[in-house]
């Protein structure tokens, strides 16, 4: 079991940033990918970056050079870095664990909101 406890949401002006950091407990060895994903009310929840055991990274089109992934040595903590933060990245952000292809843990979700 992993459990996954996102925190560091909240409001932001258009331009600021924010630092989303979520906590891995368990059985932190079993996972190989860890990522975030955010989803935006009436819409399809998406992936924003993710970070493989290797170190390997992807982000969405969208948060390039702007959104940086990372984890500690440990891997005990997941951190989402948002820089020049849009009205358009207002969502709920998800921190997620990828064990293989049929086992996933999601955490509970944290709110993130730019106003114009």
């Amino acid at each position: 079991q992993v459990q996954l406890v996102e925190s560091g949401g909240g409001l932001v002006q258009a331009g600021g940033s924010l630092r989303l950091s979520c906590a891995v407990s368990g059985s932190i060895f079993s996972i190989n990918t860890m990522g975030w994903y955010r989803q935006a009310p009436g819409k399809q929840r998406e992936l924003v970056a993710r970070i493989t055991r290797g170190g390997s990274r992807n982000y969405a089109e969208s948060v390039k050079g702007r959104f940086t992934i990372s984890r500690d040595n440990a891997g005990n903590t997941l951190y989402l870095q948002m820089n020049s933060l849009k009205p358009e990245d207002t969502a709920v952000y998800y921190c997620k664990g990828q064990v293989d292809i049929l086992l996933e843990y999601w955490g509970q979700g944290t709110q993130v909101t730019v106003s114009s």
